[in-house]
């Protein structure tokens, strides 16, 4: 890591005391700042604060008083804290930067990044490049929402690797002067007004990832979304699109079932494994990336053939008495099923459901002419079994994702598909997509004996 100067006896406040705000308050102790990190939970609630105290870091719990910006010099926040917190609203009206760790985690760091951005298809993406980029010349190293806090990466990180970050529009939102070598910026689509208030601040939360861009960098983006491509005309970066739709000569496209990157077939469309529109899109993104970071084709495309899915996304789990079962619990927005539904043509068991966030799901209505059955469970169930009467579909009601996972095998016949597509947030049962899907894997195996 770089060994900065520029925060000696600098007086650093963290809000936070989740892994990002760990691993800034300890980065900023290391540096020689004064640093003193609050947290809303009480003292007692917090696991990490005698670890932070042993290394002599203030850590103040249990409130947000307004004197800890008392000469503060800056204020690293938590992605997750809104900026109508009482701290961030006060330290941006007295003028006091106001960052997220991202920012500090490319200014400590050896290596170029890599950095991915999107509404939907974040983690399928950056998941390929790092496979992609195994056995090139730079080893690559995940980070950011995908993998470890980035700054934890960036402090062993070498001019030898790259550092390939998913990034938030709540991360990019506290950077100031972050700068990826490559920028990829996938698509836009309606979400988190709830946090960004408009979609114009939406969209320019997400157009920060290329705001400091050079010639010497490159922006890559996807050419048939007409707002990222708007965007990228107010870039110096040099521009390397990618489209499903139209050839270009100078990105990634596909066209007669090949995929190519700037004219040169990269690997027919039929030896790919992942399923779904959508992904054809996150694969040209990857290519494209992964071309100009000097990966070889052969390594993307043994990638492209055996890449089955991240986790949670659209995640192939297994075959069991002729139904494919996926788990796509990283589906908490109705963009998210949509793309989902659209990825298959057989007859589809749609589990759904979650936290209420006051829409309705008519939205989904022309995406239904292959699902036959939809199990609806938790906060938005009675909205989702009013979407199935429209649909004239199979209702089935269950209380969670376990109970709803039982059904839907239960109810299911030979040659569907058992979607887990909740095409909502989890909160109001589950901690987080991740615990839920894992609810729903668990379930399958006792259930189908799948491993």
């Amino acid at each position: 890591m770089k060994q900065l100067t520029e925060f000696h006896q600098k007086k650093i406040l963290i809000l936070g005391l989740a892994k990002s705000g760990v691993a800034a308050a300890t980065m900023m102790h290391r540096l020689g700042a004064s640093v003193t990190v609050n947290d809303s939970k009480e003292r007692s609630e917090n696991d990490e604060a005698s670890q932070l105290e042993a290394l002599g870091i203030r850590v103040v719990a249990g409130g947000h008083p307004l004197y800890l910006l008392e000469e503060i010099d800056l204020l690293i926040k938590n992605p997750g804290i809104p900026y109508q917190n009482v701290l961030v609203k006060e330290a941006t009206s007295r003028g006091i930067p106001v960052w997220t760790e991202v920012e500090l985690a490319y200014r400590i760091s050896e290596a170029e990044m890599i950095a991915i951005t999107g509404s939907n298809g974040k983690t399928t993406t950056t998941t390929l490049i790092v496979e992609m980029l195994e056995n090139s010349k730079r080893k690559p190293l995940v980070a950011g929402n995908i993998g470890t806090v980035a700054t934890d990466v960036a402090k062993v990180a070498t001019a030898n690797d790259v550092i390939v970050v998913e990034l938030s529009s709540f991360q990019l939102m506290g950077t100031e002067a972050f700068r990826p070598k490559i920028a990829v910026w996938l698509n836009i689509f309606d979400a988190h007004l709830d946090y960004h208030g408009t979609r114009d601040d939406y969209v320019a939360a997400k157009a920060k990832i290329m705001q400091n861009l050079s010639k010497d960098e490159t922006l890559v983006y996807n050419a048939d979304d007409v707002t990222v491509a708007e965007a990228a005309k107010h870039t110096d970066a040099k521009l390397v699109p990618f489209s499903t739709k139209e050839k270009l000569t100078n990105g990634a496209y596909l066209d007669q079932g090949k995929i190519y990157f700037q004219e040169e077939v990269i690997i027919e469309l039929n030896e790919v494994v992942l399923p779904g529109a959508h992904n054809v899109e996150n694969m040209l993104a990857a290519v494209a990336a992964v071309k100009l970071a000097g990966g070889t084709n052969k390594q993307i495309q043994h990638v492209l053939k055996t890449f089955k899915g991240v986790k949670h996304r659209l995640q192939f789990v297994g075959e069991w008495q002729n139904r494919l079962i996926y788990n796509d619990s990283k589906a908490t927005n109705i963009l998210a099923t949509k793309a989902a539904l659209s990825a298959f043509t057989k007859p589809i068991v749609l589990i759904a459901g979650g936290l209420d966030r006051g829409n309705e799901f008519d939205e989904l209505l022309p995406d239904f002419s292959h699902v036959e059955v939809l199990v609806a469970f938790g906060q938005t169930r009675e909205k989702l079994v009013s979407l199935g009467e429209k649909a004239g579909v199979t209702i089935i009601e269950a209380d969670n994702v376990e109970d709803a996972t039982k059904k839907a095998l239960a109810g299911s016949t030979e040659g569907q598909v058992i979607l887990l597509s909740p095409a909502c947030a989890s909160w109001d049962q589950y901690r987080s997509f991740e615990v839920r899907g894992d609810a729903f894997l668990e379930t399958v195996q006792r259930a189908t004996k799948i491993k």
